[in-house]
């Protein structure tokens, strides 16, 4: 809790010791007087106030994964890391360059120096010394960490070690994570902070939290409270708020509390909600991000303000709420005047989209998603079972799934990328996040989907980048005023770097930690390549290829426990 000193209290300070210095020295203090028994009716109410509290917050922690096991594994920081002959690609969405020297001093950035020109020997006489421990990246491409702006650890039923998702995101060069929300308020806080003290092998934790959580006094019904639990969420550590298509005057406190106390908002305008808070009116309250897509599409509706469902539909059908969500693509007309407009309110703004396509990949093509490359080896047997069809997993909704699924779900991404991608020509801010852990979607895989999914829909592929480090850096840094430290490579930035041994800008498949495949005309065969080789996080080098594998083994982990007859 915070110990600063209110106002009035500091005030009534004073004035006492006004009294006193006019007064002279005080008398001796009298006897105490016994305090008044308490009501025997107050005593009660107490008590079964602090025992639901207790309940919901013990029904709030009961999905929280394991903490991550203490660190064993990256070398560093060192007192000076020198990056060899590299090639830069610095996170603005400018191609690459070099050969340069990138040298890191703890866990900061302390130069980039450029040594040479492409296809010309490197003077040595240019480049710096000094290193106490050195990288030959000579060839390779070094970037900034990635930073996933939406994210979810595990649970006990899908994924129940904080350590399988905290090494899938390593080992993709994901530096940075935003949990919205991880789990519960006290493992949000708890796990950022042994991140942040490097105790475990995590990314950066950013903490937002859902309204209502983690103070036991359960969701805000008024603006007051809602007001309440912002200012305990501040002083109890959350970075954020991850608000929903809440009540109009709860949405507008929320989200002015915040502002005034230098808290991020991004909301998710669920369905039940955006009748009355759509993208447009949670943009002119003042909202930071919009996730998805959810209250885009129903701000620009033809002929509607609220989606014609079937008239036998029930949202608790997920294949009924999915399927027909993927149906708005007719609804709207691309480059109607509500179409400029929204994107103009949004721009005005200042919004990120944060659309998290690859979280609904897997409709437009199941059967692809199902059959996806790394699943074997890397999706452990709990989160494979969460994905299956099932009526009560979030998410496991492909109950009897249907061609004419897929087709409306690929017309939406036709309309809904271009509306992502005029945005960004418009100089709107877009980030690349994965909301991954459902729908065959893994976490650190779909990340790297995720950039795909951006340059098919017209992004460069800096731009992809950029939207995946710079972009996602300005969106965190911009409620709390202070100026980037992450999602760039310069001098004075925070050591968050990825070396890979191919190009991302010729094929940004070369950025999953499997790398990827072609052919070698010289030998007839098919050879992997690319990959990520080393993810540097606040100056620690961790070994990516050794975070795979010990990914692999905590799957082999659990089908050998399964074999045996353990529960997992």
């Amino acid at each position: 809790m915070s110990s600063t000193i209110r106002p009035t209290v500091l005030l009534a300070a004073l004035l006492a010791s006004s009294v006193l210095v006019a007064q002279g020295p005080p008398a001796a203090p009298a006897a105490p007087r016994p305090a008044a028994p308490r009501p025997a009716a107050a005593t009660a109410a107490a008590t079964a106030a602090d025992m639901a509290a207790q309940e919901r917050l013990r029904g709030e922690r009961a999905e929280d994964p394991n903490p991550a096991p203490a660190r064993r594994e990256g070398e560093g920081p060192f007192q000076r890391l020198i990056i060899r002959g590299v090639n830069l690609i610095d996170g603005y969405g400018s191609a690459p360059r070099g050969p340069v020297d990138v040298v890191v001093e703890g866990n900061r950035i302390a130069q980039v120096v450029g040594v040479g020109y492409p296809g010309v020997a490197i003077d040595e006489s240019k480049r710096p010394r000094g290193a106490t421990r050195e990288i030959d990246a000579t060839g390779m491409y070094l970037m900034p960490g990635l930073i996933d702006l939406h994210v979810h650890q595990g649970t006990q039923q899908k994924a129940p070690d904080s350590e399988y998702y905290n090494k899938l995101w390593l080992a993709h060069g994901i530096t940075t994570v935003r949990g919205v929300p991880f789990a519960s308020f006290d493992y949000s806080v708890r796990e950022r902070a042994r991140s942040a003290a490097n105790e475990i092998a995590a990314p950066r934790y950013v903490v937002y939290q859902r309204p209502g959580t983690g103070w036991g006094r359960g969701t805000p019904r008024t603006p007051d409270d809602a007001r309440a639990w912002v200012r305990w969420a501040k002083q109890n550590g959350a970075d954020g708020l991850k608000l929903g298509a809440e009540r109009p005057d709860l949405m507008a406190a929320y989200i002015d509390e915040a502002k005034k106390l230098g808290l991020g908002t991004t909301a998710h305008l669920q369905q039940s909600g955006v009748a009355q808070v759509n993208g447009r009116v949670a943009a002119e309250m003042g909202l930071g991000a919009i996730t998805h897509f959810y209250g885009i599409f129903e701000s620009m509706y033809d002929n509607h303000q609220v989606q014609p469902w079937p008239l036998d539909a029930n949202l608790g059908d997920e294949q009924t709420r999915f399927g027909q969500v993927a149906r708005q693509w007719s609804l709207v007309t691309p480059g109607s005047e509500k179409w400029k407009s929204f994107l103009k309110t949004l721009l005005a703004n200042d919004v990120t989209l944060d659309p998290t396509m690859t979280t609904y990949l897997t409709g437009r093509d199941v059967m692809a998603r199902m059959r996806a490359p790394w699943h074997e080896r890397y999706t452990i047997s709990t989160q494979w079972d969460f994905y299956i069809s099932n009526r009560s997993n979030h998410g496991a909704y492909f109950y009897d799934w249907t061609t004419d699924d897929e087709v409306a779900w690929r017309n939406f991404y036709r309309v809904w990328m271009q509306f992502i991608n005029e945005y960004k020509n418009m100089g709107g801010r877009v980030t690349a996040s994965s909301d991954a852990g459902f729908i065959y979607n893994t976490p650190g895989f779909s990340t790297i989907q995720e950039l795909e999914l951006l340059q098919e829909a017209g992004f460069y592929p800096g731009e992809a980048i950029r939207a995946g480090t710079y972009h996602a850096a300005l969106t965190n840094a911009k409620p709390t005023g202070r100026p980037i430290e992450t999602g760039v490579v310069e001098a004075g930035m925070l050591a968050d770097l990825v070396i890979v041994d191919a190009n991302p800008f010729q094929n940004l498949k070369v950025l999953y930690g499997t790398g990827w495949e072609r052919l070698n005309d010289a030998s007839g065969r098919v050879e992997s390549y690319g990959g990520v080789l080393w993810t540097i996080k606040d100056g620690i080098v961790f070994d990516a290829k050794q975070l795979l594998k010990d990914i692999e083994e905590m799957g082999n982990a659990q089908r050998r426990a399964r074999a045996a007859g353990g529960t997992r």
